[in-house]
Order: C-alpha cells, then structure tokens, then sequence
C-alpha cells in the first residue's frame, strides 16, 4: 500500500507535464511541507524518547561487583553524572568509554552495552 506520500509525489510529477511551472511549485512546497513536518515530528520523538538509547547492563555489573556509580566513573575517568546518563539511557557512551567500561569489568562491549534496539541508518 503506498503512502499518501508517495501518491502526492507521483501527482507532482505527472503534473509536471501538464501544468505550468507556477503549479508545480505549489504542489511541491506541499510536499516539501509533508517531508519537513514528518522529519521534525521524527526528531522531536527522537529526542523526547532519548534517542536511539543504547540498553546497557552497567547497573547490574555495579551491584554484581559491589560498586558505586562514583567509584565506576573514577575508574574510568569519567563523571558520576555521565555514568548515571549512560545508566538511564539519556546519553551513549563514545567508544572509548565503552571500552572502558567494558575492560572494567573484563567483558565485551557486546556483552555491556546492547546495540539491538538502535536504528540502523
């Protein structure tokens, strides 16, 4: 099934024949309208969601080790808050302080941080 989308493209471009150009701006500002309004829509979702949040065992791996966020984040070099961030999916850690991480707590990044959830571009 195609999306209204779709069909109203289709119209602009048949009507690109028949109509004067004057026309067919109006019918591609609407669509240029559809797009930028879905596209803000996206990313307003995307980031009241907090984005492609990365699901990460960290809080497990803490208690498991008897383990405060502070004394995690000094070992890694980082701060209290960017762990508690990581923690609650608000921000994604680099590769670097994955690795870190990780390394921490003598695991994989894999078996850390769970990518499963995250958009593919």
């Amino acid at each position: 099934m195609q999306s209204r989308l779709d069909i109203l493209c289709k119209v602009c471009s048949i009507l690109c024949f028949v109509f004067l150009q004057s026309r067919l701006d109006i019918l591609c500002k609407v669509c240029y309208t559809y797009y930028a309004t879905f596209a803000l829509q996206k990313q307003i979702a995307y980031f009241t969601q907090g984005g492609d949040a990365v699901k990460t065992l960290i809080p497990e791996l803490r208690k498991m080790n008897k383990l405060s966020q502070e004394e995690l984040a000094v070992a890694v070099g980082v701060t209290r808050q960017t762990i508690t961030s990581i923690e609650v999916g608000k921000y994604t850690a680099s590769l670097a302080l994955a690795y870190k991480i990780a390394k921490y707590f003598d695991k994989a990044i894999e078996d850390v941080f769970d990518f499963s959830e995250v958009e593919e571009l």
